[in-house]
């Protein structure tokens, strides 16, 4: 089984507007980033599950359209403050590929909890619109792969 983990794009700030939709860059960064990954992974995700919030939802029907995916359900088990432990359970009784659209901090917690079983563990570092792929293979999850919208910009990185 394979989770895929998105952390929505780049979405204006509230002061602008309260929905936060993305940014043009975040729409673009999105795109980019399935369109690259739908070249390679298969099979692909049955179900696409957002948290519901705007930009959330924007990033994952871009993430289904590029993926073909056609299965797309809100979960608020997925806003930013979620307990990770939630999604932890229902993983353990899924045997079919998902991708999980959502927010931090619950996105690096569910993580640090599914491969080092400490939510408070600090594992990976998401960045708008990147995607991070696990694999449970038995009652362990292991990291396959993880990118960022930055591969596609690498001019504009901070070292």
């Amino acid at each position: 089984m394979r989770i895929y983990l998105v952390q929505h794009g780049q979405a204006v700030s509230e002061d602008e507007d309260p929905t936060r939709p993305l940014t043009s860059q975040g729409r673009e960064d999105i795109t980019r980033v399935a369109g690259f990954l739908s070249l390679f992974e298969k099979p692909k995700p049955k179900k696409v599950v957002h948290s519901g919030k705007l930009r959330a939802k924007q990033s994952a029907q871009m993430f289904a359209e590029a993926w073909q995916v056609s299965h797309i359900e809100e979960d608020g088990d997925l806003s930013p403050n979620a307990m990770p432990e939630i999604w932890r359970d229902r993983l353990a009784n899924m045997d079919e590929d998902i991708m999980l659209v959502g927010h931090l901090p619950h996105l690096g917690k569910l993580v640090s909890l599914l491969v080092q079983q400490d939510s408070d563990k600090a594992t990976v570092l998401f960045r708008n619109g990147g995607c991070l792929c696990l694999e449970r293979a038995g009652d362990a999850f292991h990291m396959l792969w993880h990118i960022n919208p930055t591969l596609f910009y690498p001019h504009d990185l901070e070292l």
